[in-house]
């Protein structure tokens, strides 16, 4: 498909995500809707199941929750500059009508890898497929900042023209990243500056990386304000988790996981039944709550019937913790297992768009949500895109390999385009073929003899199909040098495409190509993502 937004012209087309090698095979199965994984969702991503999924959360979401929402992202929003868009659909929060479509991610600096634009944009893309659908509703985007979680060296840096600008902290990060001081970040700004150049477009990139980054105290601010600038025109609603009157809200989930550990038993009886077909993606453990403080963030862990805060001498009762709970709910803190949890209890949520593995260990949870009464969201996976440069798309059409190709292991890719450039064609998949045939008409002799002439048989038809497979290899290696110029071509645009031969998604940051093309690149973006589209998304600029 060819378009053309205001600024720049662009080519789309998609390929199976099976193709491409890059997603593991429970995800396959779940968008191939396998049968196996049917009992560990409620309703699979489609429009149709859009209008059950809508009942289903109407009825479960409370009024006094959704007016304490409201009241949280007017006052999380207070400080930012908001487009009339953002600041109608926090209004509409307010109305049973409304529901929302929510991603979560980490705070990144400076948005990390380039899937993070990828999952903003599907969660809008999909919200306004779903006003179109069902106008008697309201969808509104949001982006759940993950300001509690602690791996620090999961967000301290990103990719800049193949090269990674890190933020470095003299002392180690034990606390939620959320509350980070900024200081340090400076460096981070002038190493950029010097890399980005004095374009229009380079300029709008350090100006917006000075206001979030340096004139904010901590990371949590100055995520929220570098998302809001990025995405404010489309609605975008921005929530912290980390907030008192969102946790009291959470408080009777909490409470309930530490008297019964009901997370821990539910999701290991999932488990149970999804590692006789699928590798496990996380491990529940026995308490999934975290104690938090300044710069301090610990498992709870239960021991002999009292509740240990890691790594420290603080241990409590059953009846003091629950007290704790109470007086000081944001020092308790959903882990990976319960985070999903916390959000579909505060928010009216009717979707989850997550990356290949959020969505995986998803799948672990439903039971645990129908345990405690809580709406299971539809699952979505985010779009990928693997962008291709025109440069780079004539030169993979002159070396004849095709999207699906791009995508083989290097030395596989290698193999078939030197095979297809031999002058003198040799099949020797067809002479084997032809070698087992001749030797199926011996064994039907030999099986009139005795078994000493049937082994010679087999031995004989081993020794010449290896001595073929031994002589392709030699070819292969021989032709590999005569057609070294060839090689290093290939090598050299799959590595351009594919750095590190990971996907470019999982590698490159967004200013790689925000340099280049501008505000019309988020614009592309956002004309190529189909988010009910599950496939990969191969995008020509």
């Amino acid at each position: 498909m060819s378009s053309t937004t205001e600024f720049e012209s662009y080519k789309t087309s998609n390929i199976p995500l099976s193709k491409t090698g890059f997603f593991s095979k429970i995800l396959l199965d779940y968008i191939e809707k396998n049968e196996y994984l049917k009992p560990f969702y409620d309703n699979f991503p489609s429009i149709s199941n859009f209008y059950t999924q809508i009942k289903e959360k109407q009825k479960s979401y409370k009024d006094q929750t959704r007016s304490v929402l409201y009241k949280v992202l007017k006052s999380q929003h207070k400080d930012l500059v908001i487009s009339k868009k953002t600041s109608k659909n926090i209004e509409n929060l307010k109305h049973r009508n409304t529901f929302t479509v929510t991603t979560g991610h980490q705070l990144n600096l400076f948005t990390g890898p380039l899937y993070f634009l990828y999952k903003i944009i599907s969660t809008i893309n999909l919200c306004e497929e779903l006003a179109l659908k069902f106008p008697k509703q309201n969808f509104v985007p949001v982006y759940w900042m993950a300001t509690e979680d602690h791996d620090f060296e999961e967000i301290n840096h990103f990719n800049f023209n193949e090269n990674k600008v890190v933020w470095n902290k003299k002392t180690k990060v034990t606390g939620a990243v959320g509350s980070l001081s900024t200081d340090g970040l400076d460096e981070v700004y002038n190493v950029l500056s010097n890399h980005l150049g004095n374009s229009k477009n380079a300029e709008f990139l350090k100006k917006l990386f000075y206001k979030a980054y340096i004139k904010h105290n901590n990371l949590t601010q100055a995520t929220r304000y570098f998302t809001n600038e990025l995405f404010k025109d489309y609605g975008l609603v921005i929530i912290d988790g980390y907030n008192l009157e969102l946790k009291q809200l959470f408080s009777p989930f909490i409470k309930d996981e530490i008297k019964h550990q009901t997370s821990y038993k539910q999701v290991s009886k999932t488990i149970l039944k999804l590692e006789k077909k699928y590798k496990i993606q996380v491990n529940p453990r026995e308490i999934n709550l975290f104690y938090l403080k300044k710069n301090h963030r610990e498992r709870i862990i239960l021991e002999n019937g009292n509740y240990k805060i890691n790594n420290s001498d603080s241990v409590y009762t059953e009846e003091e913790i629950l007290k704790k709970v109470d007086e000081n709910p944001m020092a308790l803190s959903p882990n990976v297992i319960m985070r999903p949890l916390y959000q579909e209890v505060v928010l009216p949520s009717v979707c989850y768009i997550g990356g290949g593995s959020e969505i995986v260990y998803w799948l672990q949870l439903k039971e645990y949500f129908d345990k405690v009464g809580v709406s299971f969201p539809i699952l979505l996976l985010r779009n990928s895109v693997q962008i291709i440069s025109k440069k780079n798309a004539k030169r993979l059409k002159k070396l004849n390999i095709t999207s699906e190709e791009i995508f083989l292991k290097q030395q596989e890719l290698i193999s078939r385009k030197v095979v297809e450039n031999i002058d003198v064609k040799i099949n020797f998949k067809e002479k084997i073929n032809f070698i087992r045939l001749q030797f199926e008409e011996l064994k039907e002799v030999a099986k009139k003899t005795d078994a000493s002439f049937i082994n010679a048989v087999n031995a004989q038809e081993k020794k010449q199909i290896k001595g073929l497979e031994r002589l392709q290899k030699r070819l292969l290696k021989a032709e590999t040098k005569r057609q070294s110029d060839l090689v290093e071509r290939i090598t050299k645009l799959q590595n351009k495409i594919l750095p590190n031969q990971n996907l470019e998604e999982r590698q490159r940051n967004f200013s790689d190509y925000y340099l280049k093309y501008g505000k019309s690149f988020i614009k592309t973006i956002k004309y190529s993502l189909k988010p009910l589209n599950l496939k990969l998304i191969i995008l020509e600029l």
